[in-house]
C-alpha cells in the first residue's frame, strides 16, 4: 500500500488544496490562455501557488495539469509537449512539498466523446490518458485525481490507463447537478451509482467535485457514503459564480464555508478541499475549523 493510501486508511481527514485556475487567473493568466503552459513560462507562479497551499495547511496539492491531455493541449498548439508540461507540473509541486505531504496529479476531461457519441475510440482515449499519467509520474506525483468528469465510460478509461501504466493510487470524481428528481451527472448517473461504478472501475478513492455549492455537496457525499466503503474525496466551489462588473465572482467566503466542512466530514468525506473560487485563505479557514 502506498504512503498516501496508508495515511487515508489511518483515519486522518486529509485536507487538499483550493482552485488552480482561479489562482493563475489572479496572477496573470489571460482569459482563454493555456494554464498548463504556465508550467514552462511562469514556473515561479506555479511553485508559489503550491507553496501557499502547503503553507495554509494542505496535506496534498494538485498539479497544474487539469487540461494536460493531448486532446486539450492540441487546442493551444501544444500537442507535442504533453510529457513536458505534465512532468514540469509535478516537479513544481514536488519542489514545494514538505515531508509527509503529497503531490497529486490532476487529470481532467479530454473534451471529446467516445464512440458512438463522438469520434474518439477507447484505444485513442486510453493512450491520451496514459501519456498524461506517465508525464506526471515522471515528475514525481504520489497519485492521481481524475476529476470533474461526467461520462462514466471516459473516467473508467482514465482510471484504467493511470493504474496500468504507473501502478500509482487513483482518486476519481464526477460532477453533479440538481434537478427535479435529485442529483445526476450530465449522463444520468446518481451519486450512489457513481460511488458503486467508480469503485468497480478500480478507483482507490471516489467522490465529487465542482458544479454546486457546499450545502448541496454535503447531500451528495452522504448519498455516496451509503453506496461504498471506499474513501471519499470532495473539492467544493466557493458557491455558484455570478457576473458582477464584468467579472466572475464566487460568493462564498472562507468564513461561510469552513464550518460546513465539518458537516462534509460527518457525511463521510475523508479528503476535503476547494474547487473553483477557493484559495489559500479558504484552506487556512478549513484547517482551523477541523484541526484548530
Amino acid at each position: 500500500m502506498s504512503d498516501l493510501l496508508k495515511r487515508i486508511a489511518s483515519g486522518d481527514v486529509l485536507i487538499s488544496d483550493g482552485a488552480t485556475g482561479t489562482y493563475l487567473q489572479s496572477h496573470g493568466l489571460e482569459a482563454g490562455g493555456c494554464p498548463e503552459a504556465f508550467n514552462d513560462t511562469h514556473p515561479h507562479i506555479v511553485r508559489q501557488m503550491a507553496q501557499e497551499y502547503f503553507d495554509a495547511g494542505s496535506d496534498m496539492v494538485e498539479t497544474n495539469s487539469f487540461g494536460g491531455s493531448r486532446y486539450m493541449l492540441e487546442k493551444y498548439d501544444h500537442g507535442g509537449r504533453v510529457e513536458e508540461f505534465n512532468r514540469l507540473a509535478a516537479e513544481h509541486v514536488r519542489a514545494s512539498a514538505p515531508p509527509n505531504c503529497f503531490v497529486i496529479g490532476s487529470i481532467g476531461p479530454t473534451g471529446e466523446f467516445l464512440e458512438p457519441n463522438g469520434t474518439a475510440t477507447q484505444e485513442q482515449m486510453y493512450d491520451a490518458f496514459a501519456e498524461q499519467a506517465c508525464g506526471l509520474a515522471a515528475g514525481g506525483v504520489d497519485g492521481f485525481c481524475i476529476e470533474t468528469m461526467s461520462d462514466l465510460e471516459e473516467i473508467t478509461v482514465a482510471i484504467r490507463a493511470a493504474k496500468e501504466t504507473t501502478k500509482l493510487p487513483v482518486m476519481a470524481t464526477l460532477t453533479f447537478d440538481k434537478g427535479p428528481r435529485g442529483y445526476f451527472t450530465m449522463f444520468g448517473i446518481t451519486p450512489q451509482g457513481a460511488a458503486e461504478e467508480l469503485s468497480e472501475a478500480g478507483s482507490d478513492v471516489v467522490g465529487s467535485n465542482c458544479g454546486i455549492a457546499i450545502e448541496q455537496m454535503i447531500e451528495i457525499i452522504a448519498a455516496m457514503r451509503t453506496a461504498t466503503q471506499k474513501p471519499i474525496i470532495t473539492h467544493v466551489n466557493a458557491g455558484m459564480p455570478k457576473i458582477e462588473g464584468g467579472k466572475i465572482i464566487y460568493p462564498h467566503t472562507p468564513e461561510h464555508m469552513a464550518p460546513l466542512y465539518t458537516k462534509l466530514v460527518d457525511a463521510g468525506a475523508n479528503i476535503i478541499g476547494g474547487c473553483c473560487g477557493t484559495g489559500p485563505a479558504h484552506i487556512r479557514a478549513i484547517v482551523k475549523a477541523l484541526k484548530g
